[in-house]
């Protein structure tokens, strides 16, 4: 099983018209699969938030394979 980290970020202005990309959460995940680790991250920010959708507090999320393991 693999470990991913999957992040959501927000696009935020910065005071003088420009945007930035800002995190809002990490986690990690162990999924067999990339789709799986965000709809795991999506599930534990929408719960670490107390939101029922992850789009309330981010624009983007995306999983990075950090570790995999073979057994």
């Amino acid at each position: 099983m693999r470990q991913f980290l999957v992040t959501f970020h927000k696009l935020v202005g910065d005071g003088r018209g420009y945007e930035r990309c800002a995190l809002q959460h990490q986690v990690l995940i162990p999924a067999t699969s990339t789709a799986s680790a965000i709809a795991g991250g999506q599930a534990l920010f929408c719960e670490a938030n107390g939101i029922v959708d992850w789009r309330l507090r981010a624009d983007t999320c995306e999983a990075t394979v950090i570790e995999e393991k073979f057994t």
